[in-house]
């Protein structure tokens, strides 16, 4: 039987990347392989352990037809695992960091990579599949989202750095204009004042 790690469970609005405005249940899985100084799961290893069907029938109560359900966590693929598909019949995103391999029975794969990983090394790809890139934008990773720009098999989406209180989106947006390929994604989520 199997057994998650479960930050939180909880109904919401996808608020970030291709699939903003979808409502969507959230199942943040406790873990990350990384410590990223952004990140917004900040107490990533704390959660409540849950078997299978108590996880299921957490999702259920909160599912309406049409919703999303959608992995993320810390890195949800810590613990989902290709033999033990989840709520079959319903559409299965993941927020992903893109260092592990990602269970082919996902079916939207939103890839926010924190290191510069190869997006033109095809094994990478088949690994994680990724149907959008999220990235953070950083001035000093202008190189590698240029390089993105020129190999990146899917869309790409740029979000502003929240550093102190304040959002670098000027610096976004006029790389946005110089580089229309990149999409802008916002945390309208903190924008609006809803989780």
């Amino acid at each position: 039987m199997s057994s998650y790690k479960v930050n939180e469970i909880f109904a919401g609005v996808q608020a970030e990347g291709g699939n903003a405005g979808r409502a969507a249940v959230f199942v943040r899985l406790s873990g990350c392989n990384l410590r990223c100084p952004w990140c917004d799961t900040p107490r990533h290893n704390d959660g409540v352990v849950m078997s299978r069907e108590e996880l299921e029938s957490a999702v259920q109560a909160l599912y309406r037809p049409g919703m999303m359900i959608l992995f993320t966590g810390g890195e949800p693929t810590l613990q989902l695992q290709e033999e033990e598909e989840l709520f079959p019949g319903t559409f299965r995103a993941i927020e992903t960091n893109g260092t592990r391999a990602v269970p082919t029975w996902i079916d939207y794969v939103a890839c926010s990579p924190k290191s510069d990983l190869d997006f033109a090394d095809t094994a990478l790809l088949r690994r994680i599949h990724p149907s959008e890139l999220k990235l953070v934008f950083e001035p000093e990773r202008e190189e590698y989202l240029l390089r993105l720009e020129k190999t990146a098999p899917c869309p790409l989406f740029l979000q502003p750095l929240e550093s102190g209180g304040k959002m670098n989106i000027t610096e976004t947006i006029d790389f946005l204009l110089a580089h229309p390929r990149y999409r802008l994604s916002l945390q309208y989520h903190k924008l609006i004042g809803i989780r």
